[in-house]
């Protein structure tokens, strides 16, 4: 009996080693087996002549996209005349540009371009999370999406009403058409109106509102909102917190897999029926080409 379970232990110890390697390399080999993404487009648009643009966010991607699809010249002559978001649909609507990479339009920019005459063809390029920020020493974690809106009409007014420490909340804002306002309107806000900011809640900068809740006099008062790959990977500073929204924490595989409530995108916005030069750039942006770029460069595939 000894002997049979002796013999059966040194086989077992021979198999399952061998097991293991098995189940490693074909596991292994099907990670090898993803299908590859060919760099046919890289250079292609090297002698370009097509004008862009981009916010303040996505100043990043449209480089990574020049200096992958176009040539360091060319990167480095865009990236010098970059305005932001909406000088760049002004000048999109103006026909002074051809394609600019942006956050959605606002009220007021779907009017302009109304009012001249022209449409706008808007293609989501990556995903993007709308995300809340406090202070580090702010003990709130996690804020339910109706407490977000109630603190921006006003109703909230003392973190103590949703669990904080018995202190005035301070509602930071962004100017109007401004990305990040008009993703707050749009996004968070829809038909709640939004609270009239005192001079002191009002922020003209993407880096002013994260400056003020991290460094202004140790601000745990404060809150507000951003664009996540912005506030970040471009911004970041260790000061600041991101809120959980109704428990779900805002990274980049909750954004990817959509389970972080407040979603939006970058966009390409062209004018409708772009030149065929245009039309080229456009679909190389959006190729798989294009979607290893983004990715590469930080930014969440679109689904």
């Amino acid at each position: 009996m000894l002997k049979k379970i002796i013999i059966t232990i040194i086989v077992l110890l021979i198999l399952i080693p061998s097991c293991l390697f098995t189940y490693h390399y074909f596991t292994k080999e099907e990670k090898v087996l993803e299908e590859p993404v060919s760099e046919e487009l890289k250079g292609k648009f090297k002698d370009l002549k097509i004008k862009v643009d981009a916010s303040l966010a996505t100043q990043p991607l449209m480089n990574s996209f020049i200096e992958y699809f176009a040539s360091p010249d060319d990167f480095i002559k865009v990236n010098n005349e970059y305005t932001n978001t909406h000088p760049a649909y002004q000048k999109l609507i103006n026909k002074e540009t051809d394609l600019i990479i942006v956050t959605e339009p606002s009220e007021e920019e779907l009017q302009m371009a109304k009012n001249a005459n022209v449409e706008l063809e808007i293609t989501k390029i990556v995903n993007e999370g709308f995300v809340f920020f406090v202070n580090k020493n702010n003990p709130i974690n996690n804020l339910k999406l109706s407490q977000i809106q109630d603190i921006y009409a006003g109703k909230i007014n003392n973190w103590q009403e949703v669990g904080g420490n018995n202190e005035k909340i301070i509602a930071y804002q962004r100017p109007t058409n401004s990305g990040s306002q008009t993703g707050m309107l749009s996004l968070v806000m829809k038909d709640i109106p939004l609270k009239k900011p005192t001079t002191e809640e009002m922020v003209e900068t993407m880096g002013g509102i994260i400056d003020v809740i991290a460094d202004y006099d140790n601000n745990i008062a404060g809150i507000g909102y951003s664009y996540y790959y912005y506030a970040s990977s471009m911004y970041y500073t260790p000061n600041i917190k991101f809120l959980a929204i109704d428990g779900i924490e805002p990274n980049y595989e909750t954004i990817r897999n959509g389970k972080y409530p407040i979603l939006t995108a970058y966009y390409i916005v062209t004018l409708k029926n772009p030149s065929p030069e245009v039309k080229e750039f456009k679909e190389a942006l959006l190729s798989k080409e294009g979607t290893k770029v983004a990715k590469e460069a930080g930014y969440v595939q679109a689904s």
